[in-house]
Formats: C-alpha cells, structure tokens, sequence
C-alpha cells in the first residue's frame, strides 16, 4: 500500500531535489504519492555506487530480477487487463514510475520500457486473445523479458528495406525467418521477442511485412552484444541473427501483411512513453547542478549568485517545465483515448523534449565546470544518456519528416 502523504508534506520530503510543482501538470495526490513512493524504492535499489559500476562495465546483471520486481510491484504492463496479470495502471501512471526510474537510471529506464512500451503493449494491442493468454502473464511478471526487433544494420530510419526474410514453405504451419537485426534493446536477454520480417522480399510496400512473435530458446536464434556504447551503458543492445529459424503460423500478430500497421501503432506509444525518460533526466540534471552552484564558490560567493549563471538556471528550469507540461497533456488525452493518439503528435513531442534534454544535459555539464566532464559526477553519464533520445524510436531528422509530411498532406490535399 502506498503510504498517503500531501503535497506540501512531498516537497518538504524532497527538500533535497529542484521542486516539482506536480499539480500544476495535472498531477493528482495518489500520483504523487505515487512519484515519492517509488523515487525513494529507486534510490535503495539504484545507488549511485551500482549505477557507477553498471555505466563502467555496460552490464546490469540485476536487470532479470529487477523487472521481476517491478512484476511483484504491478508495475509491468502499464493499461493491460487484469486477465493477463496485470494491474491495469493508467498510462501516466507508468509515465511517472518512467520518468522517476530515468531519474536515476536512463539506461535501465530504457530496458524497462523496451519490455513494457515495445513488447508488452504491443502484444496487448495486437495480439489474439490465445497469444496474450499465452505470452503475457510471464511478461507482465517479469519471469521473462521482452524486446522488438525493427532496426537492421542497413535499415534505420528506411525500415520498409529491411532484408530479413519470412518464407512459409508449401504445405507447412510455419514460417523460416533468416537475417539480422540490430541496436535491439534488451536483445542479448530477451525470451519472447517480436520481429518485423519480409513475407514478399520483392516488395518495399507495407503490406510486404508481417510481424511475429518469436521465442528466442528457438533453434537457429543467436544474440550477440553490441558493446562500448556511448550511454544507456547498462541496457542490453543485442546484435540478432535469424538462421533459418522456425516459428509457427499461430505467432503471427493479426495476420500476414500486417507488420507495418502493428508497427506504426506501437510507435505512437513508444514516443509518448519515451517522453518520460527526457524529462526524468533533465530532473536529474537540475537536482544536480542547482545545488551545486549555490556550493561551489569563485570570486567570494557562491555561483548561482551570478547572472550569467541564474539565466542559465532560469532556461533550464522553463525548458524542463515545457517539456513535463507537453508530455503530461498528452498522457491525459491517451487514458481517455488511447486510440486518438495521432502519429504527428508522438513524434512531435519526442522531437521537443529529446532536444530540450541534450541542450540542458550540457548546461548542467558546464555548471560543474571541469567537474562536469569526468565520471564521477553522473551529470556526465545523463549527457551521455540524453543524446540516444534523439536518436531512438526515429531520429530527429525522421520525427521532422513526419511533421512536415503532415503539414504538406494537410495544405496540399
């Protein structure tokens, strides 16, 4: 049970960190509560000598028994059904426990919503009712771990070029998947994966894709590690090989063909749930570099006190709101409709916020001058971590694309 405390009671509680003016973003006081309970449950499982040896090593052996945990907590499968385990959290709910968890940890924030946003939900969203019966409940308890498989080492941003294959022989109930996907987060870890291959490898058409769920313990499956990322060290990035792999005709998700439609619908989740993460790191950032310019003394008084550093501050500060104010509007129009999420929307917002949080993860870097830029403060690692949100889930370039797109299709029809 979460203990009730008010929010005034919070703000003295986190007297510690740059308030959050939570009901100013429509926050309620059992999401607050929410907010407290579990920045404090991150702080006694993440500490910061842990996260300093999963950011050394690019390895969190705990990942496992942490999304079980989280399992235990209720905290997997984020607006899913009862029926499959789940405890039917509304999605700005799970965007607080994102936001709180990247806080701490980007990169396990970011294993944690590949299971969740890319696998979990998309099964729910697209999966028959013997599928979900079948896969979910070990997901959503954390006894298995989940991923998505899109990104190829020669399709990116053009997923519609992708070269794995999916051939049903004659007379057969399954399907042989041969190729090679790429930058797959949770991939060296998972156990029920979904993948995006060609039933028609002649056609770059949408309807020449068809996505599946795949068991990676199936003969054939190999996941190798992608090592010395630049951040999110810690989150499993999988190089994966399909050598004549074998999956049945039933783990297809809503039918041959479909893999386009099932894969644009998940992205619009992906990018609104991913926004947490920007703004969980840019708290990070504030939490850290305000208080230590009101530490850090040169020319007889603290820092903070100087104007040049108080505008920086100020922009920081009004950059994170922006960002909180934009993903939290659109987190309230999703638990009351999620199907109304448009995918120009998405994308705006991930574009907004993954920029905002680069730019202010390196204002904090240059608060703490010198001490900035080695690993001993973590505002390193949160610059390090803030630069892959305008990377995943489509580049900058691709969310701008789409909003021009939308504006030509708009004006022009």
């Amino acid at each position: 049970m979460l203990r009730r405390i008010t929010s005034r009671a919070f703000r003295r509680a986190a007297s510690n960190y740059v308030p959050i003016e939570d009901q100013m973003f429509g926050i309620n006081e059992e999401q607050i509560e929410l907010r407290y309970q579990f920045r404090k449950f991150f702080e006694n499982e993440l500490p910061e000598s842990l996260l300093r040896d999963i950011d050394k090593n690019d390895d969190f052996p705990g990942l496992r028994d942490f999304l079980k945990t989280m399992g235990n907590m209720g905290l997997n499968g984020p607006g899913i059904s009862e029926e499959y385990g789940a405890k039917d959290n509304p999605i700005k709910s799970a965007a607080i426990i994102g936001e709180e968890l990247s806080r701490k940890s980007a990169a396990i924030s970011m294993s944690y919503g590949a299971h969740n946003a890319l696998n979990v939900r998309v099964l729910d969203a697209n999966g028959s009712h013997e599928q979900k019966l079948k896969y979910l409940p070990d997901l959503i308890s954390g006894e298995k771990i989940g991923a998505l498989s899109m990104t190829e080492p020669t399709a990116g941003s053009d997923v519609m070029s992708m070269k794995t294959t999916a051939v049903q022989p004659a007379g057969k109930d399954y399907y042989v998947l041969n190729g090679n996907k790429y930058w797959i987060t949770n991939g060296p870890v998972c156990d029920t994966l979904i993948c995006y291959a060609k039933t028609d490898p002649t056609s770059n058409a949408g309807d020449s894709i068809t996505a599946f769920i795949v068991d990676t313990d199936a003969e054939g499956f190999t996941a190798n590690h992608i090592p010395e990322k630049m951040g999110m060290r810690g989150s499993p990035t999988g190089d994966l090989h399909f050598d004549n792999v074998k999956v049945p005709k039933e783990n297809i998700l809503l039918g041959e063909g479909a893999g386009a439609f099932v894969l644009m619908r998940g992205l619009n989740i992906e990018r609104l749930l991913g926004a947490a993460m920007p703004v969980g790191i840019m708290q990070a950032v504030v939490d850290q570099s305000f208080p230590y310019a009101h530490e850090r003394k040169q020319f007889g008084r603290p820092i903070g006190k100087f104007q040049l550093m108080q505008g920086k501050m100020a922009e920081m500060y009004s950059s994170l709101s922006a960002c909180r104010a934009y993903t939290y509007s659109m987190l309230k129009s999703a638990d009351q409709d999620p199907e109304a999420m448009s995918n120009h929307e998405c994308a705006s917002l991930i574009m907004f916020v993954s920029d905002a949080c680069t730019k202010v993860a390196l204002e904090g870097i240059q608060i703490l001058g010198g001490n900035g830029y080695v690993n001993d403060y973590p505002v390193n690692r949160y610059m390090r971590d803030a630069k892959l949100m305008e990377i995943g889930a489509g580049t900058t370039e691709v969310r701008k694309v789409i909003l021009g797109r939308y504006f030509n299709d708009y004006f022009l029809d």
